[in-house]
C-alpha cells in the first residue's frame, strides 16, 4: 500500500488540474507581467518523503524495507526561462534533507520478524535539477502545468566509513542522477505567484556501496540492489 500512494496522489493531481480547467467562469486577471518575461527568477520551499526501491537478495535469510516514510525539508532557487508562450525551461539548484531507515526481518516459525539494529541513512543533498515545464491555458489566476527532467544530487552525508557505534552497516554513494515528473497549480496573485507542485524523482543507479570491510555483512548481503525514490510536494514563490 505504501508504494501506492503517491501515485493515488498524483492521479488526484491530475484530476483536480482538470476540474479547475473545465469548472471555472471567466473572472478578472492579476497582472502576471513578472511571468511573461524572459527570465525570472524565485524560491522554493518543499516538503518530501525519501524511499528506496530495494530488491532483496535471493541467498539471504533477511528481508529489508523501508516501512515508514520520514518527513524532509527542500529548500532552491528558482530560475525560470520562457522560451515560448507554453514551454519553460527551470532550473533549480538547493539542498534537501531527510531521511531513510531501512528495516530487516527473518522467518521465525511461519512469522515475519523484526531483525536487530535497523538501519538510519541520513542524506543531505546537494541538487541541480533541470526541467521542462509544459502550461496549460490560463482560467482566471489558475494555471494547470506538468513538468519533467534530470535532477544530479550529490549527498554530502553519504558514509565514506562505516558507522559502528550508531550501528550503521550500509554505505551510499554520493552522487546519483534522477528522472522527475510531476504536476501543479499556479495561482497568479496580487504581486507574486504561487505554484503547488507534487513531483516524483527517481534514482537510475543503484547506491548501495560494497565492500568487505563491514563488521555484520548480512546487512548488505540481504540487498541485491537499492535505488533511491524521493517524492517532493514544493511550494514556488516567483
Amino acid at each position: 500500500m505504501k508504494r501506492r500512494i503517491p501515485y493515488i496522489v498524483l492521479s488526484l493531481i491530475f484530476l483536480l488540474i482538470h476540474l479547475s480547467s473545465s469548472g471555472q467562469k471567466q473572472k478578472p486577471k492579476n497582472d502576471s507581467r513578472y511571468d511573461e518575461k524572459l527570465l525570472h527568477f524565485g524560491f522554493s520551499l518543499g516538503f518530501n518523503t525519501m524511499d528506496f526501491d530495494i530488491t532483496p537478495s535471493d541467498t539471504s535469510s533477511l528481508y529489508p524495507e523501508v516501512s515508514i516514510l520520514n518527513p524532509g525539508i527542500n529548500i532552491q532557487i528558482v530560475t525560470d526561462l520562457r522560451p515560448g508562450k507554453y514551454f519553460d525551461i527551470r532550473f533549480l539548484p538547493g539542498v534537501s534533507f531527510g531521511q531513510r531507515i531501512v528495516r530487516y526481518y527473518e522467518t521465525q516459525d511461519n512469522k515475519q520478524v523484526l531483525y536487530k539494529d535497523p538501519q538510519r541513512l541520513e542524506s543531505s543533498f546537494l541538487e541541480f535539477p533541470l526541467l521542462l515545464k509544459y502550461k496549460g491555458e490560463r482560467l482566471n489566476n489558475v494555471r494547470p502545468y506538468v513538468i519533467g527532467g534530470l535532477n544530479y544530487r550529490y549527498d554530502l552525508a553519504g558514509k565514506k566509513e562505516f558507522d559502528d557505534e550508531k550501528l550503521v552497516y550500509l554505505r551510499l554513494k554520493r552522487p546519483d542522477l534522477y528522472y522527475e515528473l510531476g504536476a501543479g497549480l499556479d495561482f497568479y496573485l496580487t504581486y507574486f505567484k504561487l505554484s503547488v507542485e507534487l513531483k516524483m524523482s527517481d534514482g537510475f543507479r543503484d547506491i548501495i556501496v560494497r565492500d568487505a570491510t563491514s563488521k555484520q555483512p548480512q546487512y548488505l548481503n540481504a540487498i541485491e540492489k537499492m535505488k533511491s525514490q524521493i517524492w517532493v510536494l514544493a511550494f514556488h514563490f516567483e
